[in-house]
């Protein structure tokens, strides 16, 4: 059996304490951590015109960054879950890691059977960390 590979999505804008956990803990969960990021255009429809706050180039940078993320895949502006099972049906995850509660979980069920991968809770959420919370404040915090 080859290296184990851990899938996670998301936005990633402004990297807080919140993702720092999920990532680690997802990169635990198996040996290659491969990260979806979501399209600026996606980003806007989901989080609202001011968002988001930094661009997809200086977002995959960031992560790129982090020892323990393995790669980046930049989405582009993805309109159906078609496209997104396509792509997933390529990498071919053996896990999906969400963090508990994610409201998008009946998703990546459906994903991770679509590929006979295992969909994980890696992490709690952790209260008070949210890059909409940040803007809102006008604060980052430490």
């Amino acid at each position: 059996m080859g290296m184990v590979k851990v899938l996670v999505g998301g936005c990633f804008d402004l990297l807080h304490k919140g993702h720092i956990v999920f990532l680690k803990k997802a990169k635990e969960a198996g040996e290659k951590l491969i990260v979806l990021l979501e399209s600026d255009e996606r980003i806007k429809k989901l989080k609202g015109k001011e968002r988001p706050v930094q661009t997809q180039s200086i977002r995959a940078q960031a992560l790129k960054n982090l020892g323990f993320v393995d790669e980046v895949i930049s989405l582009p502006n993805m309109e159906s879950d078609k496209d997104y099972d396509d792509l997933i049906r390529k990498i071919k995850p053996d896990i999906i890691s969400v963090t508990e509660g994610y409201p998008g979980i009946n998703h990546h069920k459906r994903t991770a059977e679509l590929v006979g991968a295992e969909l994980k809770v890696v992490s709690k959420l952790i209260r008070n960390y949210s890059t909409t919370r940040q803007v809102s404040k006008k604060v980052v915090q430490q």
